[in-house]
């Protein structure tokens, strides 16, 4: 037990004195490792008779306990001591002038975003915005889709449990029409709104994520016709792709929300390896590209907000911000927009300076 002890306030004063955190992690090992000199006095105890291991473990257990927290100790000690050492060796002038060139960068889609912003608000447009968590009774039922509704297979819907006594089932919006429903019920009409954000459907591959961004649009007045929707979003199309050439296709289609429903598609062409919308396809006329889904308000869809469809019609239109952006800019994985590599943020990514308008260009990088 002599010779424990003395071992102990040796390991001690060597432990107290050490230098560095590595000098203090031998003394560790030295003592406390597999191979240490208490790990090995502890292994002694099963050769020991019972009255013996009675008196020896205890003894061993605290010196091992006194050891392990002399390290502790000074580890903390030396801790932080090359910190206080690092912030005083790694200081910034703030006085020197900012960097030529700004470390970071927009992302494609916040700069979509802005120029759907800017071309929409020149048409009269406001920006709305909603709940990503969203009831099932926004998302769905006030859109012309019942629980029984076969519509709502098409949306592969995150739900949260379901609550005891709860009148709705929460989940995440699978659109942003959601947003379309409280703007209603909250100004009434007429409206002109976009509703651009996130939403969520279960669904992943080099085209389509979890979660992705969407923009929709929302024209509610009188006398509103099919002819006004095909003008605004042809109008929309030539700003954003910036070129005169674009030619819509409305194609039926079906959404339980829009009656009648169509498609749209836009003519492309194809320049190396990358669709460019615009310009001729084939001899035999234009390629065709679908870009989203859109049509006339749904009577049942203003009822349900409290208006008049005899009095009131509208359009409504829905497109993924994440594809114009790909097909605008050349890129040909949505993926790596949520992957958040540098070199591809780098790549395609926008100055915080270059701040999108109709004068000066909505695609106008600095």
């Amino acid at each position: 037990m002599t010779d424990l002890t003395s071992r102990k306030d040796a390991a001690l004063a060597a432990i107290a004195a050490a230098p560095s955190l590595d000098a203090l992690d031998e003394q560790r090992v030295a003592a406390l490792g597999k191979k240490g000199w208490v790990s090995l006095e502890l292994k002694t105890l099963g050769a020991m008779s019972a009255d013996e291991r009675k008196q020896a473990a205890p003894a061993i257990q605290a010196v091992r306990s006194d050891i392990a927290e002399a390290i502790d100790a000074r580890r903390a000690v030396l801790e932080a001591a090359a910190l206080e050492a690092r912030l005083a060796s790694e200081t910034i002038d703030l006085t020197l002038p900012a960097p030529e060139k700004p470390k970071g960068s927009i992302h494609p889609v916040s700069q979509v975003m802005d120029e759907l912003a800017e071309i929409f608000a020149d048409l009269g447009f406001a920006v709305a915005e909603g709940p990503e968590i969203e009831d099932d009774w926004h998302n769905f039922t006030a859109l012309n889709m019942d629980e029984t509704h076969p519509a709502r297979a098409m949306h592969d819907t995150f739900y949260f449990p379901e609550e005891d006594g709860a009148e709705h089932r929460m989940l995440l919006r699978t659109h942003t029409s959601p947003v379309q429903i409280r703007s209603m019920k909250k100004q009434g009409a007429p409206i002109r709104i976009i509703a651009p954000g996130r939403v969520y459907r279960s669904d992943s591959d080099a085209t389509h994520t979890p979660m992705f961004h969407q923009v929709e649009g929302l024209v509610i007045d009188r006398d509103i016709h099919l002819g006004h929707l095909k003008w605004t979003l042809e109008t929309f199309f030539k700003a954003f792709f910036e070129r005169e050439d674009i030619v819509l296709r409305l194609r039926p289609s079906y959404f339980p929300f829009t009656e009648p429903s169509v498609e749209v598609d836009v003519g492309y062409s194809n320049e190396g390896d990358r669709r460019v919308v615009g310009g001729h396809g084939d001899d035999e006329g234009y390629d065709w590209m679908e870009l989203g889904g859109s049509g006339m308000v749904n009577a049942r869809v203003i009822e349900m907000v409290g208006l008049d469809p005899a009095e009131w019609q509208g359009f409504a239109f829905g497109l993924g911000i994440d594809r114009i952006a790909m097909l605008k800019y050349g890129m040909n994985d949505l993926r790596a927009f949520f992957d958040g590599d540098p070199r591809w943020l780098e790549h395609y990514g926008f100055s915080p300076f270059d701040q999108p308008t109709l004068s000066g260009g909505v695609g106008a990088r600095a």
